[in-house]
């Protein structure tokens, strides 16, 4: 895939602000952070691998693969036996999967909005996703479409953030960008976000509504260290690149940019230990079966 050429046109038309943003400013800023949001992400993303109980053999799709990190640890445990298929809309992310992932992993990819994609029907034993589902226009149709893939009795598992005040990592350097930048609009309930599936009766509504069944919620809380071991400076470009502050701060001018980066270095100051900058998060691990 040719990360130059970026078609934003697939897609239903109801996630072409999503489509956008994540071939845009939001690919970008993860892109430029791969290595440290990965190392971030890790507890999240191992909570996500050990509830899936991934089996050698098995074919997995992950929805919203990204820079590929899950799908690759993924593929390790599916073996030379099994396959994996990273979709996701963002063609940049998906090129730099392709190109971190091992010439030899049973992997594939495809760029494309999951709500709508044509999947080849009962190729899948598991749907795994790790923080790629909750930016859907009408996530009951998104899950309705990717249960095409899914074989009887085919399993779902993937982590969500849980609300926005259960995260300090993502809201206190928010509330800090606010002292200097206006607030961001406010969203529709359940609006397509990065915590759309925070309130656990919505996401298992999504879920039951789709028709899955023995759907299952677990809280996970956590630490995470933003700063990925490299200090107090990584975890502010961090919070940045993947918190809503990046979006509160996005285009503003040279002096509020300036003085909300330096408030939310003293909002994270505080729980700066050595080379950590370990911040609370919540996230749900939501397990589901097709009947």
């Amino acid at each position: 895939m040719d990360a130059a050429v970026v078609d934003t046109s697939f897609g239903h038309f109801e996630n072409a602000e999503q489509i956008a943003f994540w071939n845009g400013a939001g690919g970008a800023r993860w892109l430029a952070r791969r290595s440290e949001i990965d190392a971030m992400l890790a507890p999240v993303q191992e909570a996500l691998l050990e509830r899936a109980a991934i089996q050698p053999g098995e074919q997995v799709l992950d929805i919203g693969c990204g820079c590929g990190a899950t799908l690759i640890a993924a593929a390790e445990k599916v073996g030379p036996g099994g396959s994996v298929l990273g979709l996701d809309v963002s063609a940049s992310m998906l090129t730099s999967a392709h190109e971190l992932a091992p010439a030899e992993a049973p992997v594939s990819f495809v760029q494309g909005d999951a709500m709508v994609h044509h999947f080849k029907a009962a190729s899948a034993d598991l749907v795994i996703s790790r923080l790629g589902v909750m930016y859907f226009a009408d996530p009951v149709r998104a899950v309705l479409n990717i249960r095409n893939a899914l074989r009887s009795e085919g399993r779902v598992a993937f982590a969500c953030w849980g609300e926005l005040r259960d995260n300090p990592w993502a809201l206190e350097p928010l509330q800090a960008a606010y002292d200097h930048v206006p607030k961001l609009p406010g969203l529709r309930p359940h609006a397509p976000d990065d915590f759309a599936f925070g309130a656990a009766d919505w996401a298992e509504k999504v879920m039951t509504d789709a028709g899955l069944r023995r759907v299952r919620l677990e809280r996970c809380d956590v630490a995470l260290d933003l700063g990925a071991g490299s200090g107090l400076d990584a975890a502010v470009q961090t919070a940045l690149a993947v918190g809503p502050a990046g979006r509160a701060v996005a285009g503003q001018p040279a002096e509020p940019l300036q003085a909300a980066t330096a408030a939310v270095r003293k909002a994270l100051a505080r729980y700066a230990k050595g080379q950590g900058v370990m911040v609370p998060a919540s996230f749900w691990i939501v397990t589901a079966v097709d009947p």
